[in-house]
């Protein structure tokens, strides 16, 4: 029984313009790193399927799915927020990323696959429950656990969100389900500009200065998430898996390298043994610097799927 590797290809469609920071390349450069390093050698290859919206509305408002999808454009770019556009293949590509995390949760819950790394764009973890955003769409975490909750009969459910931007859109989706626990660390003071404010008592949030560095992620896993996590003792866990607080990623620097994703992806992995069997399913977010993006998945996917 080999961990899961969810993408597919319509994933790579979706774009925002040339030179936009969330590039169809990031996929690739992953994919090509798992590769060399031999991971993928580890892993069981899934296509993602389609979302459907029975699946999203567990996590968003009907009529907001309905009118995104309705608003794709014929050709060209329709634009959303200042950063984020659609192109004629973003709806798809949306529904994949968000059906890997529904398959993702399936495989794992049936026993099937141990763990999975979802492998796909556009990332979720900014997307509201009515809203898209900070090149989000759809919250693929968050229509994962859902489906776990509500399909599989799960009570208490973890999300872990090492992205160096704060999972607002996931914090506004589960602010009152106390049936999960959102553990996140996030760069003060850049977008989204929240975070600093518990929206409710199921999310413990950690602010770091900008280079934070080791040190800092480390004491805040320790003495913050650590300890919540215990006390919840979740039978399942997600990660939002972004990568963009890497020293050579400008898009909100907190000094890290792939050894602290490494680091990190270790203690989820001994939360998971000691409460769920292991049972970890991580989903792509951020990281934008190519190359620091690949290694730092490569590092993460590593201690993920039990290779290191």
């Amino acid at each position: 029984m080999l961990p899961a590797y969810i993408t597919h290809a319509d994933c790579a469609r979706h774009e925002m313009g040339a030179d936009h920071p969330e590039c169809p390349d990031r996929l690739g450069a992953i994919n090509d790193m798992l590769l060399l390093k031999g991971l993928l050698d580890y892993m069981q290859p899934c296509d993602a399927p389609l979302a459907t919206p029975e699946q999203l509305a567990h996590a968003h408002a009907s009529a907001y799915v309905s009118e995104l999808m309705a608003s794709s454009p014929a050709e060209g770019y329709r634009k959303v927020d200042p950063d984020t556009d659609m192109c004629p293949f973003t709806v798809q590509a949306a529904l994949r990323a968000a059906g890997a995390a529904v398959l993702a949760t399936d495989l794992v819950l049936a026993g099937q696959a141990p763990s999975a790394f979802c492998c796909v764009r556009p990332p979720g973890h900014h997307a509201e429950r009515a809203a898209a955003m900070g090149f989000c769409f759809f919250n693929n975490v968050a229509v994962g656990i859902r489906h776990a909750l509500t399909q599989h009969g799960l009570e208490r459910v973890a999300l872990i969100d090492f992205d160096v931007h704060h999972g607002n859109g996931s914090e506004d989706i589960f602010c009152g389900d106390e049936r999960v626990l959102m553990c996140s660390i996030f760069g003060q003071g850049i977008y989204p500009f929240s975070g600093d404010k518990a929206l409710g008592p199921g999310m413990v949030n950690v602010g770091l200065p900008p280079c934070s560095g080791s040190e800092r992620l480390r004491e805040a896993v320790t003495t913050r998430w650590l300890p919540a996590l215990d006390e919840f003792k979740p039978e399942l866990i997600y990660v939002s898996a972004g990568f963009d607080g890497h020293r050579e990623d400008d898009m909100g620097n907190l000094a890290l390298v792939e050894a602290d994703y490494e680091w990190v992806t270790r203690q989820i992995m001994a939360v998971a043994r000691r409460h769920c069997r292991g049972r970890v399913i991580s989903c792509l977010e951020g990281g934008y610097a190519l190359s620091a993006l690949a290694r730092s998945a490569a590092a993460h996917v590593k201690v993920l799927i039990g290779a290191d």
